[in-house]
């Protein structure tokens, strides 16, 4: 395919990708039941190229696997319009540029012209419709509720003003499968707090109406980017995947009156009563455990479209990182110059996606309030962390870290031990932790034990001069009370200590917790060093915990809500301002209320093991 052959289509990327080496196909027939999740999470950790599955079992359309599998490949997929994208980001940085170097946006009208969709009579999408079950039935960890589509695109409407301009296309979970749904003519449709639909589908309870919804599955490869891209709330996302795609949008009518692309590959039509739900779930999410089983909004089902030769493309989530991990990282690439335009004084921001996205986010800002004073303490930075909690999904961040830029200009916040460091040498904990209790926080977030959405912030600010030298090795003199040891090192500053299983919060205070720190405060020689050791790690596993960086985040950040598992040696409270003198503690042992980690099944993993074993259809790919 030449340089400017922009595929429309997905069966056109098959080709493209198959063309350049980048695709392989499999004929052999792989259960979409377990397996083809088990195989796609090790094509992942072995940078595989995608793979097509041409005869799946139980269903007659193929699979895609791995589309978006590295930052290489979704290069590639968009490497003709990228340009142009990242010319509409700097202008929606800076208007100013376009007058500055007309040059660089000469093509500018022309990219403008094609953010408009183009609306026509009829597509290929039109040309057939089956039964919800004749789907794919793509379950991917074994204690998942049913089946459900892992990519799709879900177009609604804002009821108040339809039309395609105030449009939402979101990625949110649709259950084809299981539950109380009945069969061939009902969904689930699990959306998170702060989604685009909520705003549609709260005008349409309102007006007391149906709201309208298309889910897409397929199409362009640019429809599933922008169902996940971080847009303002009014933009639409049909005009981001536009300018990726390099052309005009064809959009047709379906019989719901709802506009669907043209060049989609499958199309469940339908709509959500206004009040109904049903349980839906559980299933494995992308912070690493099962969400469970609540009542979500069920969306009836009118009409399943689907093109000629249409291909399902699938994914998987789980316990970081995965596929979804090079999205965050393509979306960052596009967007990251956006985000110090809308706040002045940010210089960067970084949502974790070892530690699932929300629970941790890490920031850099100026602090330029008091450029005179003696002694620099974080107070910009605070400002900024607020406005920073007030952004979009920005808002659910559990932990944010912010540091002063202008106390290392070097420092790279994608670097995490580098930027740990950095804080963990510099901050109070005296003065520097900021609390927000009783709040928001990303719905597949079980930490808190609290309910949906229901949680704990915590800010860490920290601004001036090295405060303290890190430690790097385990003291010998260190000692623990019965039921605590083990202690690990997980980076400078930081260690992991393996705690008795968790016992129920009495009073927001688990016990041997506060066991531990008597113990500790009673023996200050004992003790680790605060200055040497400013945060410690409550863990059931430290060996776990401190094998990776990437572990750590994971266990540390998921596994805890800052109102009840925070704790300090020395801990003060003045003007209901809560510090300590001694260590920092974040108590992340896995908690009764908390949903299960993911765990693979045995059988599956042995099947899929002869897979890739030599001689067997998957030998090469996956190891």
């Amino acid at each position: 395919m030449s340089r400017f052959s922009r595929p429309r289509t997905l069966t056109d990327t098959v080709r493209d990708l198959e063309r350049a080496g980048q695709l392989v196909r499999i004929d052999y027939p792989i259960d979409p039941e377990l397996e083809l999740a088990e195989v796609q999470r090790r094509l992942y950790r072995h940078q595989a190229p995608a793979v097509l599955f041409t005869h799946p079992k139980g269903t007659t359309f193929p699979m895609l696997a791995n589309l978006f599998g590295t930052r290489d490949r979704m290069r590639f997929l968009f490497r003709d319009t990228l340009d142009d994208v990242r010319k509409l980001v700097e202008l929606k940085a800076d208007p100013e540029k376009a007058r500055r170097k007309p040059w660089r946006y000469w093509n500018l009208p022309l990219l403008l012209s094609r953010l408009r969709p183009r609306f026509v009579a009829s597509g290929p999408i039109l040309r057939h419709q089956a039964p919800l079950s004749a789907l794919p039935r793509l379950r991917c960890w074994p204690d998942d509720g049913g089946a459900f589509v892992t990519l799709p695109q879900v177009y609604t409407e804002d009821p108040d003003h339809p039309g395609w301009s105030r449009s939402n296309l979101g990625m949110y979970r649709v259950q084809i499968s299981g539950g109380e749904y009945v069969p061939d003519r009902e969904v689930g449709l699990h959306y998170q707090i702060h989604r685009g639909i909520g705003v549609h589908h709260a005008a349409a309870r309102r007006r007391g109406e149906r709201l309208r919804v298309n889910v897409v599955i397929g199409g362009p490869p640019a429809l599933a980017l922008a169902a996940v891209m971080p847009l303002p709330e009014g933009m639409p996302e049909l005009a981001f995947a536009a300018a990726l795609s390099g052309h005009r949008l064809r959009l047709v009518l379906a019989a719901n009156g709802l506009p669907m692309p043209a060049d989609a590959d499958f199309v469940i039509s339908g709509s959500l009563d206004p009040t109904a739900t049903k349980p839906e779930g559980p299933f494995g999410d992308h912070l690493g455990y099962y969400s469970l089983t609540h009542p979500f909004p069920v969306m009836t089902v009118d009409a399943v479209y689907h093109r000629p030769g249409a291909i399902w493309p699938f994914t998987v989530v789980g316990r970081p990182p995965q596929e979804d991990t090079v999205f965050g990282e393509f979306i960052h690439e596009l967007t990251g110059p956006v985000l110090p335009t809308v706040l002045p004084g940010l210089r960067a921001v970084h949502a974790v996606d070892a530690a699932g996205v929300h629970p941790l986010l890490l920031a850099i800002g100026s602090e330029r309030y008091v450029p005179y004073a003696a002694e620099r303490r974080p107070q910009e930075l605070l400002t900024l962390a607020h406005a920073i909690l007030g952004q979009g999904q920005l808002s659910l961040a559990k932990y944010l870290f912010i540091v002063a830029q202008e106390d290392d200009p070097t420092l790279d916040i994608h670097d995490i031990p580098a930027f740990l460091r950095h804080l963990l040498e510099r901050f109070d904990p005296t003065a520097d932790l900021h609390f927000q209790t009783r709040t928001t926080i990303d719905t597949l977030d079980y930490s808190a034990g609290e309910g949906l959405n229901a949680g704990s912030k915590l800010v860490i600010a920290a601004a001036g001069p090295v405060r303290r030298r890190l430690g790097t090795t385990i003291p010998e003199s260190l000692r623990f009370p019965e039921g605590w040891g083990h202690p690990q090192l997980v980076l400078p500053g930081i260690l992991a200590i393996a705690g008795p299983p968790f016992r129920a919060h009495q009073e927001d205070t688990a016990a041997d917790v506060q066991q531990l720190i008597q113990f500790w405060e009673a023996h200050p020689s004992l003790a680790p060093d605060a200055a040497a050791f400013p945060l410690l790690v409550l863990v059931d596993d430290a060996a776990f915990t401190a094998a990776s960086v990437s572990k750590a985040l994971w266990v540390v950040f998921t596994r805890s809500n800052p109102a009840a598992d925070v704790y300090g040696i020395g801990a003060t409270t003045h003007r209901k301002h809560w510090g300590c003198r001694g260590s920092l503690m974040i108590d992340a042992r896995l908690k009764p209320h908390m949903a299960p980690p993911l765990v693979e099944d045995p059988a599956i993993t042995k099947r899929v093991d002869a897979l890739a074993a030599r001689g067997g259809p998957l030998h090469g790919l996956i190891g």
